[in-house]
């Protein structure tokens, strides 16, 4: 799998956030995450931060953006803390989620239980980019 930074998209990004747990690209209309290895990823330590970065980078709550998890390193996610995000009045037009292996599979299933829309996913990061840009995301995630 490809990292955004060696891919031909690296050039379209808006802003580029990077923290202790990873990066994250901002384009027009979406956002993709890249955690680093090892990690487990929650709202506390790492997703209030990085919706607030998101949110002040554009000036408003983001609802209109799609979020790419590129899960080019093997990471855990605590998925019940999507509530929390939900908590908070965040929201997000589509997730999709970029892996190549079967633990990334399972994971996403788990993740979708607390998320409240359908998590797309993906083989390529082109796969997903493209979704992002071009398909008309509905409200239930298709």
């Amino acid at each position: 799998m490809i990292s955004v930074k060696d891919s031909p998209y690296y050039k379209d990004v808006l802003k580029e956030f990077n923290y202790n747990h990873g990066d994250v690209f901002v384009f027009d209309g979406f956002v993709i995450s890249e955690n680093n290895y090892g990690i487990t990823y929650t709202w506390d330590d790492h997703g209030k931060k990085v919706v607030d970065d998101i949110v002040n980078f554009f000036g408003k709550t983001g609802n209109n953006l799609v979020y790419i998890s590129n899960r080019i390193n093997s990471y855990a996610v605590k998925p019940n803390d999507w509530l929390k995000f939900f908590s908070h009045s965040y929201s997000i037009r589509g997730y999709g989620v970029v892996s190549r292996t079967r633990g990334g599979v399972m994971n996403t299933m788990i993740e979708n239980l607390f998320f409240n829309k359908k998590i797309q996913r993906f083989n390529s990061l082109d796969a997903a980019i493209n979704w992002a840009r071009n398909k008309e995301i509905t409200e239930d995630g298709d």
